[in-house]
């Protein structure tokens, strides 16, 4: 029986319910492709919906809009952009826990190129699909991770450092690999899907971060 919108109100079996998330996670596995090449506006219901080999008709069952889509998207991603700050805990070693968080920032753009385009492209837009979420969730996190470093600059454990310029740095050196992608195999004809560079990113990023905020003994 549909309901409004065409949707069934039929109660959904906990296998029905299974399928229905396998096949939104499709059609949103395909739009993050089309969304990061050619943004929202660029791109069409029906490019989503053949890349995500599903009906037009099928698609609209699931979301209610290509708007829908898009948002849904980045709320995904930035679910899976925040798990490695949420991986920084407060009883880590400070230095072993920021130079974790740095490879886990890289190994995600390294596996997840798309969604950082995509998220770059949002912000650049001034984030008017995402701004919501970025004033929340967001900034819940790192205001709690910048009071964590601040406890351990305290506790004399990390040199003085603002928490926010250094999470800021660590975003933009990690990302860069990623949104800039083209312009690194331009110099370099390499880039994050080869081992040793990847590495390299790595270690080099880890050694300029955190040169400074090592406690050093006195001169």
């Amino acid at each position: 029986m549909p309901g409004p919108g065409g949707r069934s109100v039929y109660p959904k079996t906990p296998r029905r319910l299974k399928q229905i998330e396998a096949k939104r996670s499709a059609i949103l596995d395909a739009a993050l492709g089309l969304f990061s090449c050619n943004g929202l506006h660029g791109t069409t219901v029906e490019q989503i919906a053949e890349q995500a080999a599903v009906s037009k008709t099928n698609l609209f069952y699931y979301f209610a809009s290509k708007e829908e889509v898009y948002v849904d998207v980045l709320r995904r991603l930035l679910d899976q952009w925040l798990a490695p700050l949420r991986a920084l805990e407060r009883d880590s070693d400070p230095v072993k826990g920021i130079a974790d968080y740095i490879r886990r920032k890289v190994e995600f753009s390294r596996s997840h190129p798309e969604a950082s385009r995509l998220f770059c492209l949002e912000i650049v837009q001034g984030a008017p699909l995402l701004r919501r979420e970025l004033e929340t969730s967001l900034k819940e996190l790192v205001d709690a991770k910048a009071a964590m470093i601040r406890e351990w600059v305290a506790q004399g454990r990390l040199a003085p450092v603002d928490p926010h310029h250094l999470i800021f740095s660590i975003w933009a050196t990690t990302q860069h690999y990623a949104d800039f992608a083209v312009q690194i195999d331009a110099l370099l004809d390499t880039g994050l899907d080869d081992d040793r560079f990847a590495e390299e990113a790595v270690r080099n990023i880890q050694r300029i971060i955190l040169d400074g905020v090592r406690i050093r003994p006195p001169a």
